[in-house]
């Protein structure tokens, strides 16, 4: 079999299994090594550690897996539409409004990841990846031609915009690879980059999490700087105001219509009062098939209060 016919076979597959968006790229090393260096080491990835540990195999993704050469990037879409603020609610990203998507995705990749395998041989490597390890997926998808990345960092598709998951199966099958996507549609646009309430880019494409609302609900570990408060309410989860205002999202992001990624309406909007009166043990119930469950009851707690404070100082 050609590696263009296998190439055909593992998209149909893909498509089959509800993924809207496929593509297959090699694993060559990626030519932003001195922008990840430097960003690294100006301390934009603030408390997340580990992405000076994994940058050795970002930069080379081969290394990642030995002996793969190939990536099939898959994209999910997960956009819905947002419903009205609540009175004393906190705000949820779209992405985390249902199960937690490593969990909603891992199935129908292990069966990409297990198609593989059918067509080599018995020594075929094919490893699947769901927002995890040193992955560089925004790369690898717009390798493999999946859109290119914005001024706001996120991949965007020409098709659908940004709001959808990214995922890989990592292989040593010889497959065709796709053309990168290499146009730049963002233009003289800067929509997200002026919309960032915290003011996270200091250019276009550099986004410093250290003032992400997105990394400050989520990854950071410990206070938040009080002056960001306003800024960073009513997001109590993640933050979706750069994809909001990016036209191709306004024109083209269509309702997600099947339900892989589980959601939940009710997570778009919590009490507030609710977060801040609840224990642990509830929390866990409530929340831990979510990707709430990554700040955790104490992360929680903390970005209600940031919220409260700023609606307690808008009322007064």
């Amino acid at each position: 079999m050609s590696p263009e016919r296998r190439a055909a076979l593992v998209r149909a597959r893909a498509h089959g299994l509800g993924f809207e968006g496929v593509g297959i790229c090699d694993l060559s090393p990626t030519p932003h090594a001195a922008a990840l260096t430097h960003w690294i080491e100006q301390g934009m990835a603030g408390t997340m550690r580990y992405m000076a540990r994994q940058a050795a195999r970002r930069l080379e993704p081969a290394t990642i897996v030995p002996g793969v050469t190939r990536a099939v990037v898959v994209a999910k879409n997960y956009y819905q539409p947002d419903s009205p603020p609540r009175n004393g609610a906190g705000r949820v990203a779209k992405y985390a409004r249902g199960r937690d998507y490593h969990q909603s995705l891992r199935v129908p990749l292990d069966a990409l990841a297990a198609y593989l395998r059918t067509l080599g041989d018995k020594e075929t490597i094919a490893r699947a990846y769901v927002d995890a390890g040193p992955v560089p997926e925004r790369e690898l998808a717009q390798r493999a031609g999946l859109g290119w990345i914005g001024k706001n960092t996120m991949l965007i598709s020409p098709a659908g915009g940004s709001y959808f998951f990214l995922a890989a199966v990592l292989t040593s099958l010889d497959l065709a690879v796709d053309p990168p996507f290499e146009a730049d549609r963002c233009g003289s646009c800067r929509r997200c980059l002026d919309a960032c309430p915290t003011v996270a880019f200091p250019t276009a494409r550099v986004l410093d999490s250290r003032r992400c609302i997105s990394y400050l609900t989520i990854e950071h570990q410990g206070v938040v700087e009080p002056s960001l408060w306003p800024a960073v309410a009513p997001w109590v989860f993640g933050c979706d105001i750069c994809q909001a205002v990016c036209p191709w999202n306004e024109k083209f992001a269509r309702q997600a219509d099947d339900p892989m990624p589980d959601r939940h309406p009710e997570l778009e909007w919590l009490d507030l009062a609710d977060l801040l009166a609840m224990s642990d043990d509830e929390f866990t119930h409530r929340y831990g098939w979510t990707p709430l469950e990554r700040p955790g009851a104490d992360g929680m707690r903390r970005n209600a209060r940031i919220a409260s404070s700023s609606i307690t100082d808008q009322a007064s």
